[in-house]
Formats: C-alpha cells, sequence, structure tokens
C-alpha cells in the first residue's frame, strides 16, 4: 500500500488522493505538519532523494522565511533543520511506493503508468 505524505489541503496532494481513490487503491496517508517521526523520515528521505528535490521554493512558506533560514536552506548539510522546522517546505506529496521507489510531487502521466491505468 503506498504512503502519502502531505498536507491535507494542498491541491496537488488532492489531485494524488484523488488519483489513488478513483481506481479505488488502497494507501495510508500522513499529514507532514503532524508526523511525529518526521526526523526520521527526512533522513530516509535525503538518502535517496536530492535535496533540492525535496525543497519547495515556490511555496508561501519560502517566501515568508527571513533571509537567514533561506541562506541555511541553501545547503545540504542544514536544509534538514530547515525543512523539520518548516514542514511545508517540503515539496508535496511525497509518496513511498510498495515496490520501495520513492517519489515528489504528482505527474499525471507518471503516475497513470505507475498506477497502471
Amino acid at each position: 500500500m503506498p504512503a502519502v505524505y502531505g498536507i491535507p489541503t494542498c491541491s496537488t496532494v488532492r489531485k494524488a488522493r484523488a488519483a489513488l481513490e478513483t481506481i479505488d487503491r488502497p494507501y495510508s496517508f500522513h499529514d507532514l505538519r503532524e508526523l511525529p517521526t518526521l526526523g526520521t523520515k527526512l533522513d530516509q528521505w535525503l538518502k535517496v532523494i536530492d535535496w533540492t528535490v525535496l525543497l519547495n521554493r515556490r511555496s508561501t512558506t519560502w517566501r515568508q522565511l527571513n533571509e537567514t533560514e533561506r541562506a541555511s536552506a541553501q545547503e545540504a548539510s542544514t536544509v534538514r533543520a530547515v525543512l523539520l522546522a518548516h514542514p511545508t517546505l517540503i515539496k508535496r506529496p511525497v509518496v513511498e511506493w510498495p515496490d520501495g521507489k520513492l517519489t515528489v510531487g504528482f505527474d499525471p502521466a507518471e503516475w497513470q503508468q505507475r498506477l497502471g491505468r
């Protein structure tokens, strides 16, 4: 069963969840803002996904960061702390697929292929 990580109010997350629900594909959903194991998950994700893919520089949260926080989010060694402090900076959705693959974001064509549609 896929594990979907995101923010329930995010329109991209809603599209991804709808794609799964349309084909009655069971999945688990995890709100990034309420995830007690976010630090552990970030460690796992950052081992397989480049931090620049995980960091959402188009978000409202990014625009609200002060210059010091933005500077901290420009280096691999310090971006984890910024993502942990501001989970809404994580590009969404992050999906852990049953085959072990990890994807970030929602691309309808890629998802159709992945879901066999």
